[in-house]
């Protein structure tokens, strides 16, 4: 693999596509572990995951901005190689407790239903908001996020 992948892969796409936009963010889906970056990755480029949340309060907490609608994001696998471009297609802020049956499934994750996806983001969202010094309520504010994979990555095209 090159020196740097991930930008290399976007200047591809983005010839490819006629872009003008430097590359944007690189991320890697859950936790920050292999395991959790490699199961999710898998099931983005499988088409199985076209959604995801995170805690409205984490992107003020980290200075980052909300996602928006168009924007376009390079997914890691749990090695911190690229697997797919994907883009925005829609963002809502929701209260967890009211987040969709339709949206926890397009997470992908388990067996689809509501109460794993509900379940699984308890946990989650209790240790993430626990590195902030924050507790969980299952009224927090997270940003809904839907998005299309646009480009798998294959090495050496």
């Amino acid at each position: 693999m090159s020196a740097n992948p991930i930008n290399e892969y976007w200047q591809r796409f983005a010839k490819q596509n006629e872009l003008n936009m430097d590359t944007p963010s690189a991320w890697m889906f859950g936790d920050g572990s292999k395991a959790m970056g490699d199961e999710l990755g898998g099931l983005v480029v499988s088409g199985m995951k076209t959604g995801t949340c995170s805690a409205h309060c984490a992107y003020e907490l980290e200075n980052e901005e909300i996602p928006k609608v168009g924007r376009y994001d390079i997914v890691l696998d749990g090695d911190n190689n690229p697997l797919a471009i994907i883009q925005m297609t829609q963002i809502e802020v929701v209260k967890m407790n009211e987040v969709t049956h339709e949206f926890a499934r397009s997470e992908g994750e388990g067996d689809l239903s509501y109460a794993y996806w509900y379940q699984e983001h308890v946990k989650f969202f209790t240790w993430q908001l626990s590195q902030y010094g924050l507790t969980f309520t299952p009224e927090i504010l997270l940003v809904c996020q839907t998005f299309k994979v646009v480009d798998v990555y294959r090495a050496g095209d």
